[in-house]
């Protein structure tokens, strides 16, 4: 019956698509009309300088244009204040100036912050130069002078990874504040043609009313950004911008840390100089290869703390420069947001080979793989072809030993590798849809010790997507496959692997075949849904994984052997009422299977966003899991069953404008029969006690009870026994981040996070029935005569024949982490940047049996940290 409901659900929401048909009572909008502005050369006898002033005869040139709209919180009204914009251009900038009126300018936000922040009043100019509706470059200036840009791929997804070369400057007078811009047009990437006509958006954030005004009006509910954009035309007789910038870097860094007695790779310090080169050399106007020799990839931020009990791999985001640049491109998630062809994290990885062996007594293994070059390929033509190309090489790595007898000696840990990734995009219909293709392939020079990895990785997909009807409904697709070639041990441990488990007990659709040298598999996604205009959104769709499909060489790849269906329905009331600005209601449903056809699971979730009139917020939401089964949770055993599950959360928080705001929240799960639960509280503080500071507190405590947390797996009388046990874990995490701006190129930031995590075991019990409902008939607990604990080993003797039968170490453990990193940050000229960095990080071990407070006391305030000094300095040359 549940299922029938479920597919009558189904089949309204698709015919409601498929007709593009409202609600009778929906409220549409009308038609909105694009405007365009014409631009002027500018005349050779004229000059502009970017002072924010605009006292030149050539603004003289051209009129202002304006009669903006707003567009949140109350849309298609007149602003409370307006805006005017101009443009000129010559051969080789784009002139803007943006005037905007402020009644009283004592009112006028003029926070500063560090580079795309933008904090304030601000005012963003975006540019579509393809006029493809798909991708815009956006340049956006606080009041105070912040910069902030970003680069806008599939109609609405901002990238600000994206850092050019340009000139503004800010000033503020008696009719509010003003904008001068200069950008060279070899920043952008636009066609060969005579005649360019490009998309053209001004964007105004009005501070004091939070409220966003735009030049071209877009409706409260629109199907993308760019897609919404005017036109601006007038620009003619443009020669080809071929860039061609180089940019050298120096570093020299020193380590220090707690001396090892007797260690000669643990002497107290390390100090490193390193230069390298990157490169950005346009092939055409509108095609760029960026190059690099041994790079720096060093992050600010650190990663976050984490930690998995349940073996899968943790995602963490990529934060260097190279990569993180156009990453758009390259992205080819096709299930959920995490998994992809391509993780370029991957890259630099690691190694993964270990030195640890008999007699070896002292180990200096490198932290990452060495990158020896990288280069990318990327850009869109005027044609609607988007292209990237990525080739990475990384050289071998070797682990320095001394064994007991004291020879030194090399260890292979990590082969000569080389990755490639090719992607591909054609727009067509009016731009209304594309389709895309990728190609990944990883191979290794395998030698040494290294048989356990792969020799060749290969995967490749398509993609594409549809809109109609005013690109309000959409269809989109992709579909996956993979292959990995490599030696008999190699793909069986691949079988084996978390992200497999083909061993599983009870699976018939699975199972390691010892004899195996390559595994090939797929996945993909289908969906079609309502994703603008009015106020309803909806989509339907499916995912599948299939037991094989293997991407973790170059790309991320959670668990497979999948197969998923989901609904998410959602009412957005954007009209202001007397108590609120904004608010939504969501709805979502999804169940899954796997290839052999089990039911795993359903899940049903409502959520309910509400910002009110004095721009306090809250987020409150809820679900319900009646059913819950777990493929890999005994790690190679029997399908597992949780009890079903409720949870929910309510978050709240004030107005982020003021000069000091809060939010906070909680979460509270609990399965029925006290299988598990979950009490997460977070609460979070943000000053900003003077313009050019502002500093944030977060703070997380966690408890997840759960009396069936996997432990270990044994052998007793020619069977697995699965153990498990009863755990209160709980975690702590605290992060500061202080902000100091001395003005928009100068700036300090700290981050520091001290992150606890304490695992705690008891009532130790075993698997009898994996999926019996009733959790007392699911398993079974140890009495007091049957286990003891001597020595950190945990002894059973399950018949209670006086004999250990079998034993596993105590599971109990505390891990306690720290990391800081403080960063002076000059940008002495626009695209040269000095770096001043002192780093700090503690990792460790604590004991379980103390409370945070001593965790804290004995594991990080009494611990050496490892200190890291750092001073960089790089110049960007353009030819």
């Amino acid at each position: 019956m549940r299922r029938n409901r479920i597919l009558i659900i189904l089949s309204f929401f698709l015919f409601q698509m498929l007709n593009g048909q409202e609600d009778l009572n929906e409220n549409q909008n009308p038609d909105i009309q694009k405007r365009s502005y014409i631009t002027q050369r500018l005349l050779p006898q004229h000059e502009i300088a970017i002072d924010g002033i605009f006292q030149e005869e050539a603004w003289n040139q051209v009129n202002w244009s304006s009669d903006f709209k707003e567009w949140r919180p109350d849309n298609a009204s007149a602003p409370t204040e307006q805006t005017q914009i101009k443009i000129l251009y010559d051969d080789s900038n784009l002139y803007v100036a943006i005037r905007n009126f402020q009644e009283d300018p004592q009112t006028i936000e003029n926070r500063l912050g560090r580079r795309d922040d933008a904090p304030g009043d601000w005012v963003s100019f975006h540019l579509d130069t393809y006029n493809d509706d798909r991708t815009a470059f956006a340049f956006t200036v606080s009041a105070s002078g912040v910069k902030s840009d970003e680069s806008i791929s599939n109609n609405d997804n901002f990238d600000d990874s994206w850092n050019p070369i340009w000139y503004v400057k800010t000033n503020i007078d008696a009719e509010g504040w003003t904008t001068e811009m200069r950008i060279p047009l070899s920043q952008l990437r636009f066609g060969n043609n005579e005649d360019q006509v490009w998309g053209l958006q001004v964007v105004r954030k009005y501070f004091r009313n939070d409220e966003r005004s735009t030049w071209q009006p877009i409706p409260a509910n629109p199907p993308g950004w760019v897609s919404e954009f005017g036109i601006l035309k007038g620009i003619s007789g443009l020669a080809p911008q071929k860039q061609l910038e180089i940019q050298p870097y120096g570093l020299a860094r020193l380590d220090t840390y707690e001396e090892e007695s007797g260690n000669p790779f643990r002497d107290g310090s390390d100090t490193q100089l390193t230069t390298g080169l990157d490169a950005k050399i346009g092939v055409t106007n509108d095609l760029t290869l960026d190059v690099t020799i041994n790079p720096d990839f060093g992050q600010v931020d650190a990663d976050p703390g984490a930690v998995s009990l349940d073996a899968f791999e943790i995602f963490f985001q990529e934060r260097r420069p190279f990569f993180v640049e156009n990453k758009n491109i390259f992205d080819f998630r096709f299930a959920n947001n995490q998994d992809n062809l391509f993780f370029s994290r991957r890259i630099g990885r690691n190694p993964q080979g270990s030195a640890v062996g008999p007699n070896v007594l002292y180990i200096d293994q490198p932290e990452n793989t060495t990158i020896l070059g990288a280069a990318k390929f990327s850009g869109k033509t005027k044609d609607g072809w988007t292209v990237g190309v990525l080739e990475s090489v990384t050289s071998k790595e070797f682990a320095d030993i001394i064994t007991e007898s004291g020879e030194e000696k090399e260890v292979l840990v990590e082969p000569l590798t080389n990755y490639f990734v090719g992607r591909i995009q054609k727009d067509f219909n009016n731009r209304n849809s594309f389709i895309g293709g990728i190609f990944t392939a990883t191979h290794r020079n395998i030698e040494d010790r290294l048989d356990f990895l792969h020799t060749q990785a290969y995967s490749g997909g398509l993609d594409f997507l549809h809109n109609w009807k005013d690109r309000n409904y959409y269809l989109e697709g992709n579909t996956v496959f993979s292959q990995v070639n490599g030696s008999k041990e190699a793909i069986t441990q691949t079988q084996r692997s978390i992200v497999h488990l083909f061993q599983r007990e009870g699976a018939s659709h699975v199972e390691v075949d010892p004899n195996r040298t390559s595994l090939t598999g797929t996945g993909g996604k289908l969906e079609i849904g309502k994703g603008g205009g009015g106020n309803w959104r909806y989509n339907l769709g499916g995912t599948w994984r299939s037991p094989e499909l293997e991407l973790n060489d170059i790309g991320f790849l959670r668990e497979t052997d999948e197969i998923r269906q989901y609904l998410e329905v959602t009412r957005l009331f954007n009209e202001p009422t007397s108590w609120f600005r904004r608010a939504n209601i969501e709805f979502e449903q999804f169940s899954s299977f796997d290839f052999e056809g089990n039911y795993n699971r359903i899940q049903y979730e409502v959520e309910f966003f509400t910002n009110y009139q004095n721009n306090w917020w809250t987020n409150i939401g809820g679900a319900h899991k009646p059913r819950i089964f777990i493929n890999s949770y005994l790690r190679g055993g029997p399908r597992w069953r949780f009890n079903e599950e409720n949870f929910f959360y309510a978050f709240v928080g004030t107005d982020n404008r003021k000069r000091v705001s809060f939010r906070g929240g909680y979460i509270h799960s609990q399965a029925t029969q006290g299988n598990f639960g979950l009490r997460r509280y977070e609460a979070g503080i943000r000053y900003q006690p003077l313009d050019a500071l502002n500093l944030t507190l977060d703070v997380e405590y966690s408890e997840n009870p759960n009396k069936t947390q996997y432990v270990n797996a044994k052998n007793f009388q020619g069977m697995e026994r699965y153990i498990l046990g009863g755990i209160e874990q709980k975690t702590l995490s605290t992060t500061l981040r202080i902000n100091y701006s001395i003005n928009p190129n100068l700036s300090i930031q700290y981050y520091g996070q001290p992150f606890i995590f304490k695992a705690d075991y008891s009532n130790f019990n075993y698997v009898t029935n994996s999926v019996a409902e009733d959790i007392n008939d699911r398993v079974t607990w140890y009495s007091d005569n049957q286990i003891s604990l001597e020595d950190g080993v945990y002894r059973v003797d399950e018949n209670r024949d006086t004999e250990t039968d079998y034993s596993f170490s105590n599971p109990d453990f505390a891990f306690v982490q720290f990391r800081s990193n403080l960063v002076v940050r000059w940008e002495y000229i626009p695209g040269s940047e000095i770096f001043l960095v002192w780093s700090q990080g503690i990792n460790g071990l604590g004991d379980v049996d103390n409370d945070f407070q001593a965790i804290i006391d004995n594991q990080l305030l009494r611990q050496q940290p490892r200190n890291t000094f750092l001073i960089k300095a790089t110049y960007r040359f353009i030819l």
